[in-house]
């Protein structure tokens, strides 16, 4: 049986508040002027440990993809990767939040969803590329709620990702399982055929 693989960008974890944060989780509070960013939130959108740490991660991530596709048909079988802080940068809604001494609210989140202008991370573009050059289906699955879905699609082709299908959450359900499935059974957008998922990529263990 061929082996699947789940990958962890945990550099995320360690070096950055989520962009999706709970909402009990503490912010600064307001001072006069733009607020003091804090460490984590300047690290992760400054370091070039940031950036070396995630084109590692990626390139480790493309060794192991072009094992489990060895033997592989073209177009039989898919990655499944989250969308932010996987994919997608979304610290300047962080750093807007943090200066205005907010916490992240899910109005505040879908309008910086809406304005499509998150950046790609470092070796995301590339990663998806490798997928595409080894014969294998790029998937989204992520949390952004489905009323974004449109500008999700928006922002991933503005950047320059090729991916086949992006699923989004819907309303109310956010158990990533039944979308995960309808990736591997063929059913998650017309003409895409049922996939081998070889590899899931994300930030974070819940995202699995």
């Amino acid at each position: 049986m061929r082996k699947r693989c789940v990958l962890f960008l945990v550099v995320t974890l360690a070096g950055c508040a989520p962009a999706v944060a709970p909402p009990q989780a503490p912010m600064p509070a307001a001072t006069a002027g733009a607020a003091r960013l804090p460490n984590d939130i300047h690290w992760f959108r400054n370091s070039a440990e940031h950036r070396t740490l995630f084109v590692q991660t990626y390139r480790t991530a493309g060794d192991q993809l072009r094992e489990l596709a060895r033997g592989q048909a073209p177009g039989s079988w898919a990655v499944i990767l989250d969308a932010d802080e996987t994919v997608l940068d979304n610290s300047m809604y962080q750093v807007r939040i943090t200066q205005r001494g907010e916490r992240f609210a899910s109005d505040t989140w879908n309008a910086w969803v809406r304005e499509a202008r998150a950046t790609a991370l470092p070796g995301s573009m590339e990663f998806v590329q490798l997928v595409r050059q080894l014969g294998g289906r790029v998937a989204i699955v992520t949390n952004r709620d489905d009323v974004v879905c449109p500008e999700t699609r928006q922002n991933l082709r503005t950047l320059g990702f090729v991916v086949d299908v992006v699923l989004c959450k819907p309303e109310g359900l956010s158990d990533k399982g039944p979308r995960f499935q309808a990736v591997a059974q063929g059913t998650a957008a017309p003409g895409l055929p049922a996939l081998r998922v070889l590899m899931y990529v994300g930030d974070n263990i819940q995202d699995f």
